[in-house]
């Protein structure tokens, strides 16, 4: 039986619309390039503070600081529920991994806060986060733990097993063993007890992964031909490890066949495989490869796409501190994969001007993308209202929103994606507007082009 698509995004009709309104240019909010932007609600506010964030890592135009506090006080301002949902969102479709921990950590002060150990124990999904929880409960000073919070710790701790308990077990500020008995958290059997004893006795075996074989002292060409061979290797490890295998001296063919026979299924974020090309450019075909299976099997958008990729200098600011990528990697990611899902595409970039990008795919379009114009200014508007003159089924805009001009309605169906946390944004009211960076989104506008009435659907992602 063929997916309903709204069932891919399901927070999505549960969430309320955005409040749009103009008031007087006096109080009107404006973009950090100057342009007016629109006043919404604290619910739209937190979610674009939240879908891109990584959390406590600097912007172009904010410090990390700055957003993290932003997200506290809009906690406060939200509805409990309109919270739970959001943190449950950027992790499970935004794959974020340290806000929404901070989302449920805000719950907890909440006044109202129904469903706190049910969210807690949905947002954590790593063994290393109950730990990273508690270190962020107690961030501002040690406090007794709430009822509901040891609750939903101790619900998450049944979902890991041995491998996963002795592979995050890690000497930090908080041990996973603390969480065990700050929470007396009850296993589900008699095999968990046992693993948990091991836990709080701290005899767990170490765990099969080339983290500890190369500590230890093992051969690196040995450790990951071994890993790659026996297929113990995960997919994001193994991009990220490229490098230091091809160094090593790994069988190559042996690592093309990982790359090709991992992507099918792949919950990966597009933009690693740029990340893991730049990294080993001699494996850029292999990996373009991988990127297009990864990418493969998608409904596509029928008739005409214009997709407009912003390469504006803010967008070479990285997502974090320890990244090489940027957020115009991360927009040009999205554009390689709204390019492949579409029927007819053409790609634009806009700076300071408007310029058509050559039909590539894959990692050429990235390519294309990043040297079709200098990293200057942001006009917005001027591209739009040129392309506004083209005659296209949806114009598809992925940009961190602060235009130094005034941005016009679309012409016909028009999608604004914000990359970035910054407090105000253009892409509001005729715009369906959608924060973040991760494939989900394409899912939520796939399930908009795919119902018989657009309208209907909330505006907002």
């Amino acid at each position: 039986m063929e997916e309903d698509p709204l069932a891919l995004v399901p927070l999505i009709l549960m969430k309320r619309e955005s409040t749009m309104r103009f008031n007087s240019l006096s109080n009107r909010p404006r973009t950090y390039e100057g342009a007016p932007a629109v006043h919404i609600s604290p619910e739209a506010q937190l979610e674009r503070s939240i879908m891109a964030c990584l959390l406590w890592e600097d912007g172009f135009y904010e410090n990390g600081v700055i957003i993290a506090e932003r997200v506290k006080d809009l906690v406060a301002r939200c509805p409990a529920d309109f919270v739970a949902q959001l943190a449950i969102k950027a992790k499970e479709e935004g794959r974020l991994r340290h806000a929404p921990l901070l989302l449920a950590r805000e719950l907890a002060r909440h006044p109202k806060k129904p469903k706190m150990a049910e969210t807690l124990a949905r947002v954590i999904q790593r063994a290393d986060e109950p730990a990273e929880f508690l270190a962020l409960y107690w961030k501002e000073g040690r406090q007794p733990l709430s009822k509901q919070v040891k609750l939903g710790l101790a619900q998450a701790l049944q979902k890991f097993d041995a491998y996963q308990l002795a592979k995050y077990n890690r000497d930090g500020q908080v041990k996973l063993r603390d969480v065990l008995f700050l929470t007396h958290a009850k296993p589900k059997d008699e095999a968990q007890a046992a693993i948990w004893r091991q836990l709080a006795d701290q005899t767990l075996p170490s765990p099969d992964t080339w983290e500890v074989a190369l500590s230890s002292g093992a051969d690196k060409k040995e450790t990951f031909t071994r890993l790659l061979t026996e297929g113990k290797l995960g997919y994001l490890a193994l991009l990220r490890n490229l490098r230091n295998m091809v160094e090593s001296g790994v069988d190559e063919p042996l690592i093309q066949e990982a790359l090709l026979r991992g992507a099918v299924g792949a919950k990966i974020l597009p933009f690693r495989f740029i990340a893991a090309a730049r990294a080993v450019p001699r494996l850029e075909a292999t990996l373009d490869q991988a990127l297009k299976l990864a990418l493969a099997g998608r409904d596509r958008l029928a008739g005409r796409t214009c997709i407009l990729v912003d390469v504006s200098g803010s967008m070479q600011s990285p997502l974090s501190r320890k990244s090489e990528l940027s957020f115009m990697d991360a927009a040009g990611a999205l554009a390689v994969l709204f390019r492949e899902m579409s029927e007819e595409a053409q790609v634009f970039s806009f700076s300071n001007d408007l310029v058509e990008v050559p039909p590539r795919q894959g990692l050429a379009l990235m390519d294309a993308i990043y040297h079709s114009q200098a990293h200057r200014g942001t006009m917005l508007g001027a591209a739009v209202a040129k392309l506004n003159n083209e005659t296209f089924d949806r114009l598809i805009v992925l940009t961190d929103e602060q235009t130094a001009d005034r941005v016009p309605s679309p012409a016909g169906r028009g999608y604004m994606i914000n990359v970035a946390t910054n407090a105000n944004g253009v892409g509001y009211g005729p715009w369906t507007h959608i924060d973040g960076f991760s494939e989900a989104l394409v899912q939520y506008v796939q399930a908009l082009e795919f119902q018989h009435n657009v309208n209907q659907l909330p505006n907002r992602y």
